[in-house]
């Protein structure tokens, strides 16, 4: 299966802390770390430690950063021909992380501003994964540019109104609760996917929920990128032929194996984590 995903790479800065600070308020770190990131290059990854052959669309600045933020993306064999350089930095996310794994984000757009799409890089794919952590122009032509009788999936995070047309070309969009409550119309694409961290996930179609999967029970270390892990699983799932409640509960593991462990990318889960977690 050959997916292709249009999306942010960046370098994760992430404290460790106790609590998560209040307005105005200040914390003292326990631990900091730079860990490669991006909902794009995440779910690239995700797919790509799940069996699928994947492929990054993306930009990248002319910095150190670069090369760091795309390290274990190269490591697993992410097809990166189709990352661009381009002057100035790369994205780069501040994170919080408190000691139950509850999580802030700030994302700095850097190169992943300046993304484009030509729909030619799109044709052999059989799957295509867009977030919005890129223009909305290059989304549309994501859409727009979608080969015959390939699954569009779209990730509406962080969250923000999406044109109809996009939506209606989705053939699978994958909401957190606030999101799928923020954003319009997400109801328009066949198949939205709705999470709800460890309370697990729901199907829905045609406005109504068709399936739902709970959450294994994890100790959770850190939430960034649990979302990430879901998405890659649940298009991988949906590409190998498993149905939709057995590609959905197969997601909602690989969530949970995702947020038991610390850092976005090095969290992400492979068959073996997944298994493990459905034999228990």
């Amino acid at each position: 299966m050959r997916v292709v995903v249009v999306g942010s790479v960046n370098l994760d800065l992430v404290a460790r802390v106790a609590r998560l600070p209040a307005g105005g308020d200040t914390v003292a770190a326990t631990e900091y770390a730079r860990v490669p990131g991006g909902k794009g290059a995440n779910q690239a990854l995700a797919a790509r430690r799940l069996g699928a052959d994947v492929t990054l669309l993306a930009a990248v600045g002319s910095d150190d950063a670069a090369d760091e933020a795309l390290a274990l993306l190269a490591e697993d064999g992410v097809d990166l021909t189709a990352v661009r350089r381009v002057d100035g930095p790369t994205g780069v996310a501040l994170i919080t992380v408190d000691d139950s794994g509850e999580n802030t984000i700030v994302v700095v757009p850097g190169a992943n501003a300046r993304l484009t799409v030509d729909p030619a890089q799109l044709a052999a794919a059989d799957a295509v994964i867009c977030q919005l952590e890129v223009p909305m122009d290059t989304v549309a032509a994501a859409a727009a540019g979608m080969p015959a009788g390939a699954l569009f999936c779209l990730n509406p995070a962080p969250a923000a109104p999406v044109p109809p047309a996009v939506l209606d070309r989705a053939d699978l969009v994958v909401a957190n609760r606030a999101e799928f409550a923020s954003v319009p119309g997400l109801d328009r694409a066949k198949l939205v996917a709705v999470t709800a961290g460890a309370a697990g996930a729901v199907l829905r179609a045609g406005g109504r929920e068709v399936a739902r999967a709970e959450s294994p029970a994890v100790t959770a270390a850190d939430g960034t990128g649990a979302g990430d892990a879901f998405t890659g699983a649940l298009v991988v799932g949906l590409l190998s032929g498993l149905d939709r409640e057995a590609a959905l509960r197969r997601a909602c593991r690989a969530g949970a194996a995702a947020a038991s462990r610390p850092g976005a990318q090095p969290s992400l889960p492979r068959p073996a984590d997944l298994d493990a977690l459905e034999a228990e």
